[in-house]
């Protein structure tokens, strides 16, 4: 499968949420990121988080230890303004200014995204390892028909 995508020129953004370590071994990731993304959106989190700039939900991959077959940090979390407090279990990071491949995908949620990343693993994209993340446009009441821009850190 052919992925299609452009190379864009992000400025630094600030993001707010809460995170976990995790692997891709094993289906590791899976299970975490649901994990987090569920206590995200289903315990006031989303709806805590200060100075949100806007309503989108990012899913951020970032403190890789290597490549993706090596553990990482997945943090769901928001853009935020200039905040200084956030609650006690939020943790804030910055995703670097800097070129990413956009890639734009559409369908159920989970499964557009799961497929994604298989498909970009057997990529040949010069990856950073730095900051990648999932921008969810929440753009349709459709869980089946989302739009998901999805960022590459690249070298």
């Amino acid at each position: 499968m052919k992925m299609n995508y452009e190379v864009v020129q992000l400025g630094e953004k600030k993001v707010a949420g809460i995170q976990i370590l995790t692997t891709n071994e094993n289906g590791q990731a899976m299970a975490d990121i649901g994990r987090v993304w569920g206590k995200f959106l289903q315990q006031g989190i989303y709806s805590s988080i200060p100075d949100k700039i806007n309503s989108k939900s990012i899913g951020l991959y970032t403190d890789y230890e290597g490549d993706f077959t090596k553990p990482y940090n997945f943090v769901a979390c928001c853009e935020i303004g200039q905040t200084e407090v956030l609650p006690d279990s939020m943790v804030m990071k910055t995703i670097p200014a800097g070129a990413y491949a956009k890639f734009i995908v559409t369908g159920q949620m989970q499964k557009a995204v799961g497929e994604f990343w298989s498909n970009l693993w057997s990529m040949e994209l010069s990856r950073k390892y730095s900051c990648d993340f999932e921008e969810y446009q929440n753009n349709s009441e459709d869980v089946n028909n989302q739009e998901i821009h999805i960022y590459i850190a690249l070298k």
